[in-house]
C-alpha cells in the first residue's frame, strides 16, 4: 500500500502480534513490491522473487496450521494482509489468495499423511500453487466440467483441458477437479497434481486488459498419471471441496478489491490536494470533496463487510452468504472507486503516467473471478429465499 493510501487506513487488529505482522507486510509492500509495480505490469513480468520472499517470510501460509508450516493466523488478519499486498500490486495480492485457495483441499480434506507430506513445502517451502476448476465450457456451471480421471491400478489418468488458470504454466502444484463418476456435482474428485507431471502442458498465457504480470492460461492434461495417494478426499467429494474453498477464496477476492480501491483513493486524495485550479487545490471544491467522501465511505463499508464474514469463519459459523455479499460489494466498490479516481485526475488519470488507469483495468477482473458477481447474487438470493422452485 502506498504511503498516501496507508495513511487513510485505521487497522483494527486483534493482537499486538497481528499488528506487527501487518506492519511487516506493509513495509515489504512499500519497499519490494510497489516501486516497480507499474513498469513490471506493463512488461508482463511475473514477480516470482516476491513470492519467494513472502514464502521465506512465512506469509504464504498464514491461515493454516503451524504444525505444517502455516502461520496460525485468523482469517480476519490474513485478509488484511492480502489487502495490503493487493494495494501495492494486485498480481501479488491475488496470487497469494490463489495459492491459499490451492492449499485448501489438502489442508482441509487431506489425510494426516498427505498433510505431513505436502503442506510444509506448500506453505513455507517456496512452492507456488494454482487452482484448476474452470474449463472452456464450464465456467459458472462448474459442475458440468468434462476433464476426466480414470482409475488405472494405483493411478488415475487425467485427460482434459482447464481454462482461466491463474499461475497456469508456472505453478509448482495444481489442485485439480476432475470427473471420476456420473454427470453432475457428485461425480467429481479432487487431485493434487505436480506442476512437472508428464503430459501436463500450458497454452500461451491469455492477453488481458489488466494484471498482465499474472499469467492466466489453459492447461492441457494429456493422459497425466496421478497416484491415488494424491487423491484428496473421497471419490465424488471434489465438488463439495471446491465449494468450501471458494467460500474462503471469495473473501480473498473481496480483500484484494478493497486494497485496489484503497490505493486508488490514496492517489486521488494526493492528486486533489496538490493540483491547483482557480487559485486553490481542487480538493477544496465541493464536487470533488463529495466524490472523495463517497469513495472513502464505500471502502470502509466493504472492509467492514469482509471482516465480519472473516470473523464468522474464524468462529466456525456459517459464512457462505456473507462471503458472497462481501465479494459482490467489495468488487463492485473497487470498480466504482477506480473509475472515480480516474475522473478526479482528469486527463492525467487516463495516461500511463499515473497508476489509476491500471487500477481501473485491474478492478474489472475482480467482478469476474471466483464466481461472477451475477453468481454471487444467485448465492445470496438462494440463502434468502431458497432455491428456485424448478
Amino acid at each position: 500500500m502506498t504511503d498516501r493510501a496507508s495513511q487513510l487506513v485505521e487497522r483494527r487488529l486483534p493482537t499486538e502480534e497481528s499488528r506487527q505482522l501487518v506492519a511487516l507486510v506493509r513495509d515489504i509492500a512499500q519497499r519490494e513490491i510497489a516501486p516497480g509495480a507499474a513498469e513490471e505490469e506493463e512488461a508482463g513480468r511475473f514477480p516470482r522473487e516476491v513470492f519467494t520472499l513472502l514464502s521465506d517470510s512465512g506469509l504464504l501460509g498464514l491461515p493454516y496450521d503451524s504444525a505444517y508450516g502455516g502461520g496460525d493466523q485468523p482469517y480476519e488478519v490474513y485478509l488484511q494482509v492480502l489487502e495490503e499486498l493487493a494495494a501495492a500490486r494486485l498480481t501479488v495480492g491475488l496470487g497469494v489468495s490463489v495459492h491459499s485457495l490451492a492449499c485448501h483441499a489438502v489442508a482441509g480434506y487431506g489425510t494426516k499423511e498427505q498433510r505431513a507430506e505436502h503442506l510444509p513445502a506448500m506453505l513455507g517451502g517456496g512452492l507456488l500453487g494454482a487452482y484448476c476448476l474452470s474449463e472452456p465450457a464450464a465456467g459458472s456451471d462448474a459442475a458440468s466440467l468434462r476433464t476426466k480421471a480414470v482409475r488405472d491400478g494405483d493411478d488415475w489418468v487425467v485427460t482434459g483441458t482447464k481454462a482461466w488458470i491463474t499461475h497456469g504454466g508456472i505453478a509448482d502444484f495444481y489442485t485439480v477437479l476432475a470427473r471420476t463418476g456420473a454427470e453432475g456435482a457428485r461425480g467429481i474428485t479432487a487431485f493434487l497434481v505436480p506442476g512437472d507431471a508428464e503430459g501436463l502442458n500450458a497454452a500461451a498465457p491469455e492477453k488481458k486488459m489488466g494484471m498482465k504480470g499474472s499469467p492466466t492460461a489453459q492447461l492441457n492434461f494429456d493422459g497425466v498419471r496421478v497416484s491415488d495417494a494424491r487423491r484428496i478426499g473421497e471419490e465424488g467429494q471434489g465438488f463439495a471441496i471446491a465449494l468450501s474453498a471458494l467460500d474462503s477464496g471469495r473473501l480473498g477476492i473481496a480483500a484484494c478489491a478493497i486494497g485496489v480501491a484503497q490505493a486508488a483513493l490514496g492517489e486521488a486524495v494526493g492528486y486533489a490536494s496538490g493540483r491547483q485550479q482557480f487559485g486553490r487545490p481542487i480538493a477544496d471544491f465541493q464536487g470533488l470533496r463529495f466524490m472523495l467522501a463517497d469513495m472513502a465511505t464505500q471502502i470502509e463499508a466493504g472492509r467492514a463487510l469482509y471482516l465480519e464474514a472473516a470473523r464468522l469463519r474464524d468462529e466456525g459459523k456459517p459464512f457462505s452468504r456473507q462471503a458472497a455479499m462481501a465479494k459482490l460489494f467489495c468488487t463492485d466498490t473497487a470498480m466504482r472507486v477506480t473509475v472515480d479516481a480516474v475522473q478526479v485526475l482528469g486527463g492525467y488519470g487516463y495516461t500511463l503516467d499515473f497508476p489509476v488507469e491500471r487500477l481501473m483495468r485491474e478492478a474489472k477482473v475482480l467482478q469476474i473471478v471466483e464466481g461472477t458477481n451475477q453468481i454471487q447474487r444467485m448465492v445470496i438470493a438462494r440463502h434468502l429465499a431458497g432455491p428456485e422452485s424448478r
